[in-house]
């Protein structure tokens, strides 16, 4: 970079000072806890890099990187996609805006980085990869990325190793990626004490025992017979449960075959060492893969607050913005930033709605089986609306404050605003509190969502009548409205943002009234018409689809049931089977890379569906999709060829799913 590059940045990056300032202070005020954050500012090629590179300056050789620079970069100059910014996880957190962006971009993505920030700092899943460790050092990732960087490039660059070789190794890995437990604590595993292992290290101690020469031990104790020595001690079958930590178990277990002597051999340390480090940097972006939607959704959630609800954006920047958030939520495909949003919104409508109702079902000669006659919902909402003292602020009417609840106002705040300290016209914010700020922006009274509490069910209404605790009653709607908890919708999406991931979160609120509400719908590829259809709209059957992609990060589900397989040192892995048969074709590539970690023959059951051509025939005459019958199938690779045959049910029928039906077409097809 230039002088005049680097000076021209400084003084970008100057012009955003006030802005990433107020953007943490007001963050911080709506009760976020972001990781600190250091903005950068970077050109257009700069981006593509960063965003290639996973938003990190530095990652291993490899040609990967630069495939996802050209296809960013292609789709930046003809898909007509804008890459805004991109910030990682890490304390402090990076972020990297692009220079081209208008102001009211970087503002934009400012309070988008700061709500990221704060998801990477509180969602639990993101602790799984650092869990255990000092709380000064929680987050090192760039370190790590770039420890990683070194390492590889130092064994690329060893006489003694083939550049070649470790590329390719680097290959192999990256196949198991996504075969990791990504449920659980991660822990490097960097002792190899498989059987075998312990085996050869008894043998060893044994024959030392005997006090045998060396041409003895060279004439008897063979290669061949210590082999099959091997293969009577050790132990018929391990693992003891199934493992879905693939990258694990074939870094403790796995060899490399050795092509002129036809053998498996150990591997080198170099190699364990570069699964180890794959190992690592495939747990640490487990957690983003697996809250996508959640991530993203509350980052447009909050970015909305503040740069419209709270006008972060300027009168002469709202237009701009306004266009910025419309094409990042319309864009097409299944759009995290969409489904997220609006599940975060119903998340804070519907906790505010149970609040409501279940002080309004404590009001005597009102129960759930007469709300819907006596209350009137539309004088409940009105009842709703924050005090004008809140709705409205500026430096006029800060006396108005005075006759709101204390709670609803920073005193030091509003003192500091008086005194012309604050700047009342540009952050109103600033003189409220949490709950004043709740109260402020609560969602039951907002033009998109004002109908929401009227559309209760009688369902909804009964449950909640049933279980409420009798602890309070009122006397009448007003006196039960003035016990409303207006933070309630918010503190729950705090809640939530701790504990859940993707899967859990669409599984707990992507109800039947979301769906519907939303039209929802599923389709799926027709064999009769040769076509995709609508399968179905009944929002059991979308809610499974859904989760369907959600699950192990939209991958097959893989674990290793067996690391020597028919007493042979084989490996057998298992498909478990949701109604979603593999690609038989990747299945076959994916063997021959598993094999080179394995340094033996792999093998692969699992379950496929198979239709008769007769029965398509049928089915397109009778207007329906042909059912199909599904078959144990054992999928293995030698080295040489991959090979697939038919086993019976009984040997793949703990693979399939019993508790969960993932088969979402509905008994008619609509054509």
């Amino acid at each position: 970079m230039s002088e005049t590059d680097r000076f021209r940045k400084q003084a970008i990056a100057t012009d955003l000072e006030e802005p990433v300032v107020e953007a943490r202070n007001l963050a911080e005020k709506l009760g976020l806890e972001p990781y600190p954050v250091n903005y950068w500012i970077v050109d257009y090629d700069e981006m593509n890099e960063l965003i290639a590179y996973g938003g990190f300056q530095n990652r291993y050789p490899h040609w990967r990187w630069g495939m996802q620079y050209d296809k960013q970069q292609k789709q930046g100059q003809y898909g007509g996609g804008k890459a805004f910014e991109i910030v990682n996880n890490d304390n402090p957190a990076h972020a990297f805006l692009q220079e081209s962006n208008t102001v009211a971009d970087q503002k934009a993505v400012i309070t988008h980085v700061e709500a990221h920030s704060d998801f990477f700092a509180n969602n639990e899943w993101f602790g799984l990869f650092t869990e255990g460790r000092a709380e000064d050092d929680a987050v090192d990732a760039a370190a790590m990325l770039e420890r990683h960087a070194r390492a590889i490039g130092e064994y690329m660059a060893d006489p003694d190793v083939d550049r070649a070789e470790v590329e390719k190794w680097v290959d192999h890995a990256l196949t198991l990626e996504d075969n990791i437990d990504q449920h659980r604590v991660f822990e490097r595993r960097l002792d190899v004490d498989g059987p075998e292992r312990d085996l050869d290290e008894d043998l060893a101690e044994k024959l030392d025992e005997l006090g045998f020469s060396e041409e003895v031990r060279a004439e008897v104790f063979t290669d061949e017979w210590i082999e099959a020595l091997e293969a009577e001690e050790a132990p018929t079958n391990f693992p003891e449960k199934p493992q879905k930590d693939l990258l694990a178990f074939v870094r403790e277990h796995g060899k490399q075959f050795d092509e002129e002597s036809g053998k498996a051999v150990e591997m080198a340390e170099w190699q364990r060492d570069v699964l180890d480090m794959m190992r690592a940097e495939a747990y640490y972006f487990a957690a983003q893969k697996m809250t996508k939607v959640m991530n993203e959704g509350w980052a447009a959630y909050w970015e909305s607050t503040m740069m419209s609800d709270e006008a972060f954006a300027g009168a002469d920047e709202f237009l701009n913005y306004a266009d910025h958030m419309a094409k990042v939520l319309a864009s097409p495909g299944l759009n995290p930033y969409s489904l997220g949003m609006e599940l975060w919104e119903y998340v804070e409508n519907r906790t505010n709605r149970r609040e409501v109702l279940e002080h309004l079902l404590r009001v005597e000669g009102i129960s759930w089986r007469n709300l819907d006659d006596v209350v009137d919902f539309e004088a409940v909402r009105e009842a709703l609306e924050p005090p004008a003292a809140i709705r409205s602020i500026g430096p006029e009417s800060l006396d108005a404050l005075e006759e709101v609840p204390e709670e609803y106002v920073d005193r030091e705040a509003l003192e500091a605003a008086r005194e012309g300290e604050v700047d009342v016209e540009a952050y109103p914010w600033k003189v409220l509190s949490y709950e004043g700020l709740a109260r402020r922006h609560y969602s039951l009274v907002t033009p998109q969502h004002r109908g929401f509490l009227s559309r209760v069910s009688q369902n909804e209404l009964e449950r909640i009548g049933r279980y409420l605790f009798d602890d309070a009653r009122y006397a009448s709607v007003e006196e039960a409205l003035d016990h409303v908890d207006f933070t309630a919708g918010w503190d729950r999406m705090f809640d939530v943002r701790e504990s859940h991931n993707d899967v859990t979160f669409l599984d707990e609120f992507l109800t039947r009234e979301f769906i519907t509400a939303n039209d929802y719908f599923t389709y799926e590829y027709s064999k009769a018409t040769g076509g995709f259809h609508v399968a179905s709209t009944d929002p059991e059957d979308v809610k499974k689809k859904l989760l369907l992609q959600f699950t192990n990060f939209g991958k097959p589900t893989i674990a290793v049931y067996d690391g020597n397989y028919d007493n042979a040192g084989e490996l057998l892995l298992g498909h478990q089977y949701n109604g979603v048969m593999l690609d038989l074709g990747q299945a076959r590539e994916t063997l021959k890379r598993v094999f080179e970690l394995w340094g033996r023959p792999v093998n692969l059951l699992t379950i496929v569906k198979e239709v008769d051509e007769h029965d398509v025939e049928v089915a397109k005459r009778r207007n329906r999709e042909p059912e199909p019958e599904e078959r144990g199938k054992l999928l293995r690779y030698d080295g040489e060829e991959v090979t697939v045959e038919d086993v019976p049910w009984e040997a793949v029928e703990h693979l399939a799913a019993d508790d969960v039906d993932y088969d979402t077409k509905p008994e008619e097809w609509l054509a």
